[in-house]
């Protein structure tokens, strides 16, 4: 495979803007019914990420349901078992620059575990599932169907190989 870095730069932002994706839609079903209005507010602040109240806790289940979505975003935009710890760690520390771009510094524990266990969720379940994939077997029944077709002088109307005089 060749190092193509506009591949992998596509395949950042790709990521990101799905893992933001379903992050928003994850917040409009657990948050939005629970607020009046729901700004990014709920997605790059770190006070809002509190185990004190029910909707601080419908943050939380929003953040890491997302890192599992992201997980399986990595099934099909990554595809490798050994790209998925890199590409969950760069949204991460983009999301971090987002976080303290919007809201400064995340002074919250709460918001430091969520997201390491966001990046762990995301990354390990990415490499599960990317494994499971990569070990599949492929079947090969048709492969030496015609690879017997192929060797062989088969005719087609007959159904069988024909003998060589």
């Amino acid at each position: 495979m060749v190092w193509d870095p506009w591949l992998i730069v596509s395949q950042i932002v790709c990521l990101q803007c799905l893992y933001y994706l379903a992050l928003g839609l994850l917040m409009a079903l657990l948050v939005g019914t629970r607020v009046p209005r729901l700004t990014l507010l709920y997605l790059f602040d770190f006070a809002t990420l509190t185990p004190r109240t029910t909707t601080g806790w419908c943050v939380i289940a929003a953040f890491l349901l997302a890192a599992a979505a992201g997980a399986a975003f990595m099934l099909y935009v990554i595809e490798r078992a050994k790209k998925c710890l890199d590409f969950a760690a760069t949204l991460y520390i983009i999301h971090l620059f987002i976080c303290i771009v919007y809201g400064g510094w995340p002074a919250s524990v709460t918001w430091w575990v969520v997201n390491i266990a966001g990046l762990a969720i995301m990354s390990l379940l990415g490499e599960y599932l990317c494994i499971r994939r990569e070990l599949k077997e492929i079947p090969i029944s048709r492969l030496r169907a015609s690879v017997f077709m192929l060797l062989t002088d088969w005719d087609y109307r007959k159904g069988r190989v024909q003998k060589f005089n």
